[in-house]
């Protein structure tokens, strides 16, 4: 399915979403997350949406706020973006904080009074990448990743949302995202997921 294929998948669902609950969204590592399955398999009986669109970076999203955020006028949202565009070598972790901070002005601007929940960037594990992604993460490091979640946390403070990094239950001893819980060293698989569910839990009960 194409990026486009999946916004106007989107903007069908829409129309029949129960308004005012909690969405998540963001890019490949989000749209992967079986957010509404492992939640109900914890407990939580709430209303989730997921709105991932794999290979999104901020620009992206910000282009499809519409159906993606605002279509389903959520009370909260846990938002993951950016990890595509810290594999870009030709953009500064400064230059992409700015554009995440654009995003979130414009969500705010039309949600007042939303709920943000800013999720830490997972890290990845260059040992157990596979050709296909060998090159994007010398780029997306785990130094990377975590100098960008350092600014994701005062992006958060600046807007008064919440900095959750659930990023524990997936690392090795070095830091890594364990081996037995990615497909390629740079995606999450559903135990890896499963696995951050009881440190989410209790954002998403608040």
């Amino acid at each position: 399915m194409t990026i486009e294929e999946k916004r106007e998948r989107y903007r069908e669902m829409n129309k029949t979403v129960t308004r005012g609950q909690t969405l998540f969204a963001g890019s490949s590592l989000m749209e992967m997350f079986p957010v509404e399955k492992l939640l109900k398999e914890a407990g939580y009986d709430g209303i989730v949406y997921n709105r991932g669109i794999g290979g999104y970076v901020i620009d992206d999203l910000r282009g499809s706020l519409k159906e993606c955020v605002f279509d389903l006028e959520p009370r909260r949202i846990f938002i993951n973006i950016g990890t595509n565009d810290l594999t870009r070598a030709e953009w500064s972790i400064g230059q992409i904080m700015d554009n995440y901070d654009r995003l979130i002005a414009e969500i705010l601007q039309k949600l007042q009074d939303v709920k943000l929940y800013f999720m830490a960037y997972y890290p990845i594990n260059q040992e157990a990448a596979q050709e296909c992604v060998r090159e994007a993460l010398k780029i997306r490091t785990n130094e990377k990743i975590k100098k960008a979640n350092e600014e994701v946390k005062k992006l958060a403070e600046k807007y008064h949302g919440t900095y959750i990094d659930v990023n524990a239950a997936l690392k090795d001893e070095k830091g890594r995202l364990k081996a037995e819980y990615t497909i390629e060293g740079m995606h999450i698989n559903e135990d890896g997921y499963r696995a951050i569910i009881p440190a989410l839990m209790k954002y998403v009960e608040e």
